[in-house]
């Protein structure tokens, strides 16, 4: 009993961490880029990526030889951002789905079903891993080109409408730091629970179908929230699109290339991984002339 109640602390412990270090980067980045003369984009990428809470979560587990949890953050924390995340976007205000969204999209749509297909057999071996990173970077290189800006993908969408840049860049980069360390501490911390409550890969991908997916993904919800409510409400849309992209490939990918990844039954995560490509978000509807808006219903 002593050692289930350990795991809890452990598994929540962990997600508060994660919570704490996914704020804390996603509030600093755009001060410490700014004053460092690049973009939020630019920086996201080279400490972390768009989505660093799942990327830690992926690698921490693939590490402690848990391939479960890296299939199940994967699959969960996409389906969370989708659904739930654009679901409290759209309570607050309609969400527009605009060109750049739809472009968005449009390039996702392939590269969620690459994502989907390696995970089918529940293996993705080193090579499969490489062609995802490489599928991530055709990616983000198609929609550079296709505006000739950096996209904004996962939390860095909302940056580039953050506040004024600090004066003390040391300090705003020492906290983007911080939070980006919290967040491996914290991926560490709630693969250990998981591990302690769940010891076999089926029961393990279970479990981080749901509380671990949503748990990684709880700050674009917050994102979601926070923006709409401040009138950036396309920016939670493209956010939610290119978070599903970074997710399914690069996450996916580099946890791969640390550790191929391999359990013995891939059963339990084909129909979830089938619900997350059909989660993305659907065709655009209109309420009138000149306004899109978001189908947060998957297809």
């Amino acid at each position: 009993m002593g050692e289930v109640i350990a795991d809890v602390i452990a598994l929540l412990g962990g997600v508060a961490v994660i919570v704490w270090g996914a704020e804390t980067f996603a509030e600093h980045l755009a001060s410490a880029a700014a004053r460092l003369g690049v973009t939020s984009f630019a920086l996201a990428l080279l400490l972390a990526g768009a989505e660093p809470e799942e990327l830690a979560t992926a690698v921490a587990a693939t590490l402690r030889d848990s391939p479960g949890i890296a299939f199940g953050d994967v699959i969960g924390a996409n389906a969370a951002i989708c659904l739930v995340a654009l679901g409290v976007g759209a309570v607050v205000a309609p969400l527009p789905f605009g060109p750049r969204v739809r472009r968005y999209a449009l390039f996702g749509l392939p590269v969620g079903a690459v994502a989907v297909a390696s995970m089918w057999d529940g293996r993705v071996g080193r090579t499969e891993g490489a062609i995802l990173v490489g599928l991530y970077i055709a990616y983000v290189a198609a929609i550079w080109i296709a505006e000739r800006r950096p996209p904004a993908l996962g939390e860095t969408a909302e940056l580039e409408e953050a506040h004024e840049p600090s004066r003390r860049v040391g300090r705003e980069l020492l906290l983007v730091l911080a939070g980006l360390a919290a967040m491996v501490a914290g991926a560490s911390l709630l693969v250990e629970g998981v591990r302690g409550l769940a010891k076999g890969d089926d029961t393990q991908a279970r479990l981080s179908l749901t509380v671990v997916g949503f748990a990684t993904a709880f700050e674009l919800v917050v994102l979601a929230w926070s923006a709409t409510r401040r009138g950036i409400s396309d920016a939670v849309v493209a956010a939610v699109v290119g978070s599903f992209a970074y997710n399914a490939t690069m996450t996916l990918g580099a946890a791969a290339l640390v550790r191929p990844l391999r359990i013995a039954d891939a059963g339990p995560i084909r129909l979830p991984a089938v619900a997350m490509f059909a989660a993305q978000p659907g065709q655009a509807g209109s309420n009138r002339p000149g306004h899109r808006r978001c189908s947060c219903v998957p297809r």
